[in-house]
């Protein structure tokens, strides 16, 4: 029988991750508020005063990452300078790029084993 230690961190909502995690899924419900069928695979990272946004997307829609960001950050409460970001005053990069046709080849529905299967 083996021993082992479980354990498990929770953040609240203005934790970087948290931070981080809010902005990827604006970007991804505002796509899929423009078209339901958007692949969207968006990463972003955060340190005091600059939001990078970064992934593969696939789109009728479009998305303005800049507002998206400013807007999130602003709801979480970032609007200070003096809590290490201020939503008006934070540096913005998009790498953002479209979804490479191996990718697409790989997670669009019914090109597999499981034609109702997709991912994106």
């Amino acid at each position: 029988m083996s021993k082992f230690v479980f354990t498990s961190e929770s953040v609240s909502e203005g934790h970087p991750d948290k931070v981080c995690d809010a902005i990827s899924d604006a970007i991804l419900d505002n796509l899929l508020e423009q078209d339901s069928e958007s692949h969207v695979a968006c990463e972003t990272l955060a340190t005091t005063g600059t939001v990078i946004v970064s992934g593969e997307i696939r789109s009728k829609g479009t998305v303005d990452v800049e507002k998206v960001v400013k807007q999130t950050l602003g709801e979480i409460g970032y609007t200070d300078k003096a809590y290490g970001m201020d939503n008006n005053n934070v540096k913005i990069l998009s790498m953002l790029d479209e979804q490479s046709s191996e990718i697409a080849q790989g997670v669009d529905e019914g090109s597999g084993l499981h034609n109702e299967q997709g991912a994106g």
